[in-house]
């Protein structure tokens, strides 16, 4: 489910089964040196988001992007919109991000850390398997916390 006009509809509608939300964390840095692999990265984790949604349809609410600058601080934000979606009924709220610093941050939170993968060159099979595969090392994670609910 996106969040989208429909999709909340669906959501408020059948909240009991749809537990889980996804919120991709995009980092933005635009200095000359960074924005070209800013902009791949934040490609990959939409795009990456995105089809994990659609596996998971009516289980699954992907957030929009939180995006933020390079070098800002991101634990307040992120335990305030854990909090926030905790409290409209989500069980599981995962933060996925290609960002590694935000690892920092598993601890506390369910954060997916995976690296980027420059989609923007491969032809439409090649960057669906790529998505498959990264699917595949995603779902463990999914599982183990579904199964502790």
């Amino acid at each position: 489910m996106l969040f989208n006009v429909k999709d909340v509809g669906d959501f408020l509608a059948n909240k009991q089964f749809i537990d889980t939300v996804i919120v991709p964390l995009v980092q933005i840095d635009l200095t000359e040196q960074g924005i070209k692999q800013s902009s791949s990265a934040s490609d990959y984790l939409l795009n990456l988001t995105n089809f994990i949604e659609h596996q998971f349809k009516g289980r699954i609410m992907l957030m929009p992007p939180v995006t933020y600058l390079t070098g800002v601080d991101q634990s307040g934000a992120v335990m305030l919109f854990e909090q926030q979606l905790q409290a409209a009924g989500f069980k599981h709220v995962f933060f996925m991000t290609s960002n590694h610093a935000l690892t920092t941050l598993q601890q506390t939170h369910n954060i997916i850390w995976l690296p980027s993968i420059p989609l923007e060159s491969m032809d439409a099979t090649v960057k669906n398997k790529i998505l498959e595969d990264q699917l595949a090392q995603v779902i463990p994670v999914f599982s183990a916390k579904w199964s502790q609910a």
